[in-house]
């Protein structure tokens, strides 16, 4: 029997529904991830299970009884008190007269049977989060605080636990600490991420929110995309079929009716029924297709930072560290939250001055900077102003575009553009920093947390870009897939404020990290900073690598297939009637492509060389 389950549900607000005739049943155990592009309806539904948002029509049952309860992905601000107060809470007005009990505050009339049985749940709860129960709640990390709010969330023990974008603004250490407690528990719960690393780990099934409708898959992440490629494909046969016959028959109705009277009737409602059909059906999201400016190459010291330590408000914040950041690295930078990572990256951009030590910048420098705070936007400007700052046009390598059109390859339609930014959804500003953010020709791109909030397409085509940039990178981000898909060194800065490098992705990273905790109970050295410790030891060919080797010889057969559509255009005496210059626009092209043709074995040179001194494994 499920614990949940949904009939029929239908949710609107103004307009077309978010969900329509809706039907989800959950069992015992079992860890559903749902996903969607943004906008599509995922928090509107776990709204729905957590009784926040009641539906226009349709049944929610628990059929072994409780409730549901929801962790959203914003910390509160108004939130005080102790640990135990904030757990407590989650049991109501017993839960809050206990802490007045506690606080002695006040004298409180509850039962003690119910006194005890609260306390003990609490107390259990904080031990199994780790959480001390006099900490006060405003002196937690924003992780920690995270936890405390679960263990609210819990507190009453809910037939599902509903989690909205749980690692949203937490670090990599409250990330596998939620991951490792998830995977003992024995809890129901349905969650929405967009961290494919957690998705990987933790879903035992997938649940899909598109147009207003939920598709349930029985199976793991890999396995779903799979799937979902194979519909979206027999999808779009369907539809040009559909497409096709409606044309067809919208032209016999054209030429007008000259078969018997009765099954002309029968043939115009059947028109009319698809044209009903046709108007009917919801058109999905499109893909966003932006792309990155890049500009002349910077010198080949782009950073390079001395013996810099940094403190804010008499706080030391890193210690003494030195690096240098060459033209072409790619390097992420991870740590706690509140540990330095986001003032490193401004005082190597010369936007604080170092406590001691010295920054030296290179030649030729242009920076594109992504804000994780989203400073770089105008709450009181619309989208558009906010891109062109009063323009109607900006210029994309070289290439004016009215800002409408631009705004459209970032999935704002007409209507959005001309809203205020103060109605953004997380994802749509996020989206909208990056169309800012790509209207400039930059060689060094420093993006800081630019993951949150956006949909899994999203993030996989500026993963795509980011590995097609030519320059020079610095990353900040909790997500361990991006991270491993886009950078091939880390700087890790400990809580401490001490600063290390380490050759390869987050997974090398972690696994030496494994690895000499498993061969040593003692505290590890700390690790030297120098960037020539690292460079001079061997790395690994990395993922990244692998995936662009890989997709060499593809390329090749798609310029090769082209060129021979060249010559058979040519070699057709028609092409000089209806193109009278194809000749001189062919002898450009085949230029292009022998060009382009020429780069790759270049390339693959390289790589397979690199592959053989560096090995794969």
């Amino acid at each position: 029997m499920p614990v949940l389950s949904l009939t029929d549900i239908t949710i609107s607000f103004s307009g077309p529904p978010v969900l329509e005739n809706i039907s989800l049943h959950i069992d015992k155990g079992e860890r559903v991830c749902v996903l969607g592009r943004n906008g599509a309806g995922k928090s509107t539904l776990l709204k729905v299970i957590g009784g926040i948002y009641g539906p226009n029509s349709g049944l929610i049952a628990f059929p072994e009884g409780g409730g549901a309860n929801t962790l959203s992905q914003q910390i509160p601000e108004a939130i005080s008190g102790s640990v135990f107060d904030v757990i407590a809470s989650g049991f109501g007005r017993a839960g809050e007269a206990l802490s007045r009990i506690r606080s002695g505050s006040e004298s409180e009339d509850l039962d003690p049977d119910a006194q005890w049985k609260i306390e003990q749940r609490v107390e259990r709860l904080a031990k199994d989060l780790g959480l001390e129960l006099e900490t006060q709640f405003g002196s937690l990390s924003g992780g920690q605080k995270r936890r405390a709010l679960l263990g609210k969330a819990l507190s009453t023990e809910p037939a599902i636990l509903a989690l909205d974008e749980p690692t949203n603004h937490m670090d990599l250490e409250s990330i596998l600490w939620l991951e490792n407690f998830l995977l003992k528990s024995d809890l129901t719960i349905i969650f929405v991420t967009h961290d494919r690393s957690f998705l990987r780990k933790v879903a035992t099934r997938i649940v899909e929110v598109d147009l207003a409708a939920v598709t349930s898959y029985r199976c793991d992440y890999d396995t779903y995309l799979d799937r979902k490629a194979e519909l979206l494909e027999t999808e779009a046969k369907n539809q040009m079929a559909f497409e096709k016959k409606l044309s067809l028959e919208e032209a016999w109705l054209r030429k007008g009716i000259k078969a018997r009277r009765t099954r002309n009737e029968g043939r115009v409602k059947a028109l009319k029924k698809m044209r009903d059909e046709r108007a009917a059906q919801r058109s999905r999201q499109g893909t966003a297709t932006f792309t990155m400016q890049g500009s002349n190459q910077s010198g080949r010291k782009v950073a390079t930072a001395t013996d810099v330590s940094v403190s804010l408000g008499g706080k030391q914040i890193l210690n003494p560290f030195s690096l240098e950041l060459m033209r072409g690295d790619r390097i992420g930078i991870v740590g706690p939250n509140g540990s330095g990572k986001t003032t490193m990256i401004r005082t190597l951009l010369g936007d604080l001055e170092p406590e001691s030590g010295e920054v030296e910048h290179g030649t030729k420098l242009q920076v594109a900077y992504f804000d994780q705070l989203r400073e770089q936007l105008d709450d009181s400007k619309t989208v558009f102003d906010n891109i062109a700052d009063g323009n109607e046009s900006v210029s994309i390598d070289g290439r004016k575009r009215h800002v409408i059109t631009y705004l459209q390859d970032f999935l704002f339609t007409p209507d959005r553009a001309r809203a205020s930014i103060k109605t953004l959804s997380g994802g749509e500003r996020n989206r909208l920093l990056l169309a800012k953010l790509f209207t400039q020709s930059a060689n060094l791109l420093v993006l800081d947390e630019p993951t949150n909030d956006l949909d899994t397409e999203t993030l996989e085509l500026l993963e795509e870009r980011i590995m097609d940039f030519p320059g020079t990178l610095l990353l900040v981000s909790h997500d361990r897939a991006f991270l491993e898909n886009t950078v091939t060194s880390l700087i890790v800065i400990d809580r401490r404020g001490n600063v290390s490098e380490h050759p390869g992705g987050y997974e090398d990273w972690r696994n030496r990290m494994q690895n000499a905790a498993a061969s040593s109970p003692k505290k590890s050295e700390k690790p030297k900073n120098s960037r020539r410790d690292w460079k001079s030891r061997s790395r690994r060919f990395g993922n990244r690598e692998q995936k662009e080797l890989d997709a060499l010889p593809e390329r090749i057969e798609e310029l090769d297939e082209r060129r021979h559509e060249i010559t058979a255009k040519l070699a057709d005496p028609q092409t000089y009637k209806s193109e009278p210059s194809f000749a001189e626009t062919a002898k450009s092209q085949f230029s292009k492509i022998d060009s382009e043709i020429e780069t790759i074995y270049k390339r693959w040179e390289e790589l397979e060389a690199l592959k053989e001194s560096l090995g794969s494994s």
